[in-house]
């Protein structure tokens, strides 16, 4: 019978063996793991499409299958992943801060530490079995895995596989762990383990999230949820909207960096919008658009009147929205009221407002003259990424190895006492 509380207790046995394993040990252990990923590649995607069949049955659409989806590109990108994450240097054990006490007789040092135990709950993307475990082991952390029903074969035949690497290179096979049991009871239960769980990411969409930070006693890291915004101010440089908003939309639909909302400044929208929805219609894009948009080109197929829900929409497939503005101001008041504080870009020439844009914009990534699409662990030198937080405490953005460590006082004295 499958006991959460058991794995729980295994998982913080294995965070204590951790720290006693050399780095030297933890890369070869990725090493190992991306060569049995790729030797093993054919029991994964037979086991994935089990998974697929049965998404295909509940009428799951393609952009949901497109994240459930393992081939032997995604699986090598998996291996590959595991092998530059063994490249990097751990960001444990540094110096962050030392200070001398001579009156107190003590000295002082702050240095990082990994967490322990790090939770992560995700929907659909098997590929993030790896990418946390990659992250969460290379910094010494165990790692709990609870991803969805939708995916389980998937990511229970990816643990098995870096099982069987750790068992290989002699660490605790509990480094990693998946929870099976996907009941909505279970899930609640490991949101509140807080007594063998250091830190709880979850990675999903906003109904997810909304749980997590509802449930959770487990200190969360809120990632995932990407209504991303690109506004099209009135000195964007011609031509190119059109092809920065085509990436930033179309590239991939299921990504939460993908560009869910057009703002566009109503002196040219007239010129700018038709070569857009031009572009668009290229891939079918379904347009939402407030009044004046919608007026100019309700003649094009896949036009829709924008109800105020849209704006606040992730849409996470071929839709966007489309607000027209009369000026910079109103364009960022309606960016920070309605995003979900992911990625937003401004296309402009005009230096100024692309300055007061960036600093006026509260979201964890901001771009100017650039499609959100580049919001990744990956492009922005981090190598795998756990997620993107759309917070502020402890971590905001693409999060790499930095954000998976903590810090703790070293205090050394000679028989000191307090003074």
């Amino acid at each position: 019978m499958f006991d959460i509380y058991t794995l729980g207790k295994n998982a913080k046995k294995a965070a204590a063996n951790l720290l006693n394993t050399s780095e030297e040990k933890r890369n070869k252990t990725l090493i190992t793991s991306a060569k049995l990923l790729r030797e093993n590649k054919e029991y994964l995607i037979a086991e994935n499409n089990f998974d697929i069949i049965s998404a295909k049955e509940k009428g799951m659409s393609d952009a949901f299958i497109d994240r459930l989806t393992l081939n032997e590109k995604v699986i090598e990108g998996m291996a590959i992943g595991l092998e530059q994450v063994a490249t990097l240097k751990a960001p444990l054990d540094k110096v962050v801060y030392n200070y001398s006490n001579p009156e107190q007789d003590i000295a002082v040092e702050k240095v990082t530490v990994p967490f322990g135990v790090v939770g992560i709950i995700y929907e659909s993307r098997p590929n993030v079995t790896a990418d946390a475990f990659a992250l969460c082991f290379k910094t010494a952390n165990a790692v709990i895995l609870k991803g969805g029903s939708d995916s389980l074969r998937s990511n229970v035949a990816i643990v098995k596989v870096i099982k069987q690497a750790l068992k290989q290179e002699g660490v605790d096979e509990n480094a990693i762990s998946v929870i099976e049991d996907t009941s909505r009871q279970t899930t609640t239960e490991f949101m509140k383990m807080n007594k063998y769980v250091d830190l709880l990411i979850p990675r999903g969409g906003a109904s997810l999230i909304k749980a997590a930070v509802e449930n959770s006693t487990i200190p969360i890291i809120e990632t995932g949820t990407g209504n991303c915004h690109i506004y099209i101010d009135k000195s964007v440089k011609n031509g190119m909207a059109k092809d920065v908003v085509f990436n930033a939309k179309t590239q991939r639909y299921s990504v939460c960096n993908a560009c869910e909302s057009l703002v566009i400044h109503s002196a040219v929208l007239e010129r700018e919008l038709p070569e857009i929805a031009n572009r668009l219609l290229e891939k079918q894009v379904e347009i939402r658009a407030d009044e004046r948009a919608y007026e100019v080109i309700k003649d094009y197929p896949f036009v829709k009147k924008a109800t105020e829900e849209d704006f606040y929409t992730e849409y996470g497939g071929a839709i966007i929205s489309v607000k027209t503005v009369d000026g910079l101001e109103e364009a960022i008041a309606h960016i920070n009221e309605h995003s979900t504080r992911h990625s937003e870009s401004i296309l402009t020439e005009d230096e100024k407002s692309a300055e007061k844009f960036m600093k006026e914009i509260d979201s964890s990534s901001v771009y100017h003259n650039a499609s959100t699409r580049f919001t990744d662990g990956f492009v922005f030198g981090l190598g795998a990424e756990i997620g993107i937080s759309t917070q502020k405490l402890h971590a905001r953005g693409p999060m790499g190895l930095d954000a998976l460590v903590t810090s703790k006082y070293l205090i050394k004295g000679n028989g000191s006492v307090r003074k």
